[in-house]
């Protein structure tokens, strides 16, 4: 396992978030969806302009609470995150993916606690994300952390962080 930092996303990581999205959706969905399904997640999730305008939203509005990326001690970008807290008490995860050749090392366990603290910050009790498929390669992952659900939509209770 490799340490990697695990911070707010800044403008100059917009395109590596968009090449890391796009790579990881590519991978984890090429056969399981129809090529034409899956260039459809890409051109919806990964646009550059949309990556860049988000890392630029300041201020935390509880909405949206931004980018998270993972960095090497390189400074390359492995993983990544974003969520909000759209509803009272509701936090959502938006994305969440690791390069393909880094999974399997806890970046993805690293970002969904980074990304689950910071909406507990904003007073999230429950969390959910909704998956592509119910044969999504990620349900375990979300599983071992604790997610139900019918295998597209699935959510959790937060427990309030431990304190000392």
């Amino acid at each position: 396992m490799h340490s990697v930092e695990v911070r707010p996303a800044v403008s100059a990581e917009a395109s590596a978030i968009s090449r890391l999205l796009a790579t990881a959706i590519r991978d984890s969905y090429t056969g399981l969806l129809g090529s034409t399904d899956v260039e459809r997640l890409v051109s919806r999730h990964c646009p550059l302009t949309r990556i860049n305008a988000e890392i630029g939203i300041r201020g935390g509005a509880p909405g949206w609470l931004g980018w998270l990326v993972a960095v090497d001690a390189d400074g390359t970008v492995v993983g990544t995150a974003a969520g909000g807290v759209p509803l009272a008490g509701h936090g959502e995860l938006y994305a969440l993916c690791t390069l393909p050749s880094r999974r399997h090392e806890g970046i993805g366990s690293t970002l969904l606690a980074a990304a689950t603290d910071r909406m507990r910050a904003h007073e999230a009790e429950r969390q959910s994300i909704s998956l592509p498929t119910t044969k999504d390669p990620a349900l375990p992952f979300y599983e071992r952390h604790g997610f139900t659900g019918d295998g597209t939509r699935l959510a959790r209770t937060l427990r309030p962080p431990r304190t000392p």
